[in-house]
């Protein structure tokens, strides 16, 4: 009986570990992979920028893929606030706020990071950090942050994490 009890919280320990060991960002080769090569938003279609396209897969195997867009065919008024296609399919947190599965664009302006859904309305708009600590900033970054990551756009970043 004793024996079993072991067992039993080894199985669980492990089963533990793998779940954690389960949720990871993607590499590059495999960003490649999944990434669209276009994202449809509001009325029209921008190129991906492959080269500044993240992603991650949670534990149960779920994607979540961000990159940016060149949106110079774009409306100023669009071009100013949409940056990039935030794909998921789980559901994220951001600071509270929180977003279905679906395709999404978003934007850091301002110190805000805004979500907008396909048509090019807001979904929500939250405050993002700054990180005058980073040493080497990118256009677009995702680093882990204990059970959460880091969305980066050069130094300022929103905290998200995936169900």
């Amino acid at each position: 009986m004793n024996c079993n009890r072991k067992t039993m919280w080894l199985v669980v320990l492990v089963a533990m570990a793998l779940a954690q060991a389960g949720a990871q960002i993607l590499t590059g080769d495999q960003v490649k992979k999944t990434a669209p090569n276009s994202f449809f938003f509001s009325g029209q279609s921008a190129a991906v920028q492959l080269r500044n396209t993240v992603g991650l897969k949670n534990s149960a195997g779920k994607l979540v893929l961000a990159g940016l867009v060149d949106t110079s065919g774009y409306s100023t008024a669009i071009a100013e606030k949409y940056q990039g296609f935030l794909i998921t399919e789980t559901k994220l947190s951001f600071d509270g706020a929180t977003l279905d599965a679906g395709a999404y664009g978003f934007g850091f302006k301002e110190g805000k990071f805004t979500v907008m859904n396909v048509a090019g309305t807001d979904v929500f708009s939250i405050t993002s950090q700054n990180d005058d600590q980073l040493k080497h900033p990118v256009p677009l970054k995702l680093e882990k942050d204990g059970a959460a990551y880091r969305l980066y756009a050069g130094r300022r970043y929103v905290v998200v994490k995936a169900d």
